[in-house]
């Protein structure tokens, strides 16, 4: 196995947690919450989302090894469970793809509308693209961890932190000159109906902040990832939070709920912002952007639960072909096959007629197998504590 050099400092850390976690896709799901997104947003971020960091650094940090949630179950309850625990993250993945390959597909449509319009409901184009966009990001990571951090960080700042700051600006600007909003802004409507359909809602607002752990695939290319990995967490979890909440209002306030689009909610936002100003030439432009990040993130994901799945290779779990890397470290074989995967299942997505429903479908599958893998890392955590606990700890949750 090829050792590779330490590349990834405290900010690439973040900026590839943040590309896993922060699709700014999502923020059409959360916004069909209404004003009472701002409460399920601080649930999750409570009951979930910050624990989950703050109980990560701590593995990551005490145990820095590549492979995330295998390596820290393994050490609490040996192989055969840390192999579910990896099986399910990379399957939580897999079945993730085919939704942020449709809004990639969408955004590059929206780029091509001034010269080609409607292509966003041209099946064949959104197929062809969602295939080119997987396999590219696929090979592009043949290059190495190097070169997908920096990939992952610059396509967060374009994609998801500029247009992010500027969605928010704009809703800032909307509520503020005091233009009709599509939510009713006050305290009563800040508590949500728990009602089933907001329940099933909340499960996908839980899964919009899954993927914290990332990073963690990558520890052993890290700087000092014993102090370096923590300092990430914050910054990204920091960051992530206020995107999601100020994110989500914006759209809320100006797409009626009964027209939100799951898949270009937030194109459809931008689009009556910038009809307001007169400026709507910039929606391709702002595409650019979103496809820009979509392709950060769909990077990250790629290659974080593929290493964690050569560690299995390597401890016999898997054929003995998937063990194959290339000079830069990269596991080939996996990544191949990932693909080939997600492709199948992209085009079983693509032929379901009703967009938003498929989403919703894969949205639920991928949260069902995001919860098997946590209830593990956090039973692990618990039983380290007892039966590791002179481990040395250089951040403690």
């Amino acid at each position: 196995m090829n050792k590779s050099p330490k590349v990834l400092g405290t900010f690439t850390l973040a900026m590839i947690t943040m590309a896993a976690i922060v699709s700014l896709r999502n923020l059409s799901l959360t916004a069909e919450l209404g004003f009472s997104a701002i409460f399920f947003l601080a649930l999750a971020g409570i009951v979930f989302f910050i624990p989950t960091a703050l109980v990560i650094a701590e593995l990551a940090a005490s145990w820095p090894r590549a492979g995330g949630c295998y390596v820290w179950v393994e050490e609490a309850y040996g192989k055969p469970l840390a192999f579910i625990a990896i099986w399910f993250s990379w399957m939580a993945s897999v079945a993730w793809f085919p939704a942020v390959l449709a809004f990639t597909a969408t955004m590059l449509a929206h780029m091509l509308t001034p010269v080609f319009p409607g292509l966003e409901h041209n099946t064949n184009f959104i197929l062809l693209t969602m295939l080119a966009v997987f396999w590219g990001a696929t090979l592009s990571n043949f290059i190495g961890i190097k070169f997908s951090g920096i990939f992952s960080s610059v396509g967060v700042m374009l994609g998801t932190l500029i247009p992010g700051a500027l969605i928010i600006l704009l809703g800032l600007w909307w509520i503020i000159s005091g233009k009709p909003s599509q939510i009713t802004l006050n305290l009563a409507s800040l508590i949500p109906d728990f009602k089933l359909d907001n329940l099933s809602l909340f499960a996908g607002v839980i899964l919009g902040f899954a993927g914290v752990e990332l990073a963690a695939y990558n520890i052993s290319d890290a700087k000092d990832p014993q102090h370096s990995y923590p300092r990430a967490l914050i910054i990204a979890v920091s960051l992530i939070l206020v995107v999601y909440v100020l994110g989500t209002l914006a759209i809320a306030v100006v797409v009626p709920q009964v027209d939100l689009s799951l898949a270009s909610g937030l194109i459809q936002a931008f689009t009556v912002f910038f009809a307001n100003v007169g400026l709507t030439w910039l929606v391709p432009v702002i595409a650019l952007f979103l496809f820009a990040g979509a392709l950060a993130g769909i990077n990250a994901w790629i290659v974080g639960p593929a290493k964690g799945l050569l560690i299995v290779a390597q401890d016999g779990f898997l054929p003995r072909w998937l063990q194959q890397e290339n000079s830069n470290g990269v596991p080939t074989a996996l990544l191949l096959s990932q693909a080939l995967v997600g492709s199948i299942l992209a085009l079983v997505f693509l032929y379901i007629q009703n967009s938003s429903a498929s989403i919703w479908f894969l949205t639920a599958l991928s949260a069902q197998f995001t919860c098997v893998q946590y209830i593990l890392v956090f039973a692990a955590a618990v039983k380290l504590r007892y039966t590791q606990p002179r481990t040395p700890r250089a951040f403690k949750a």
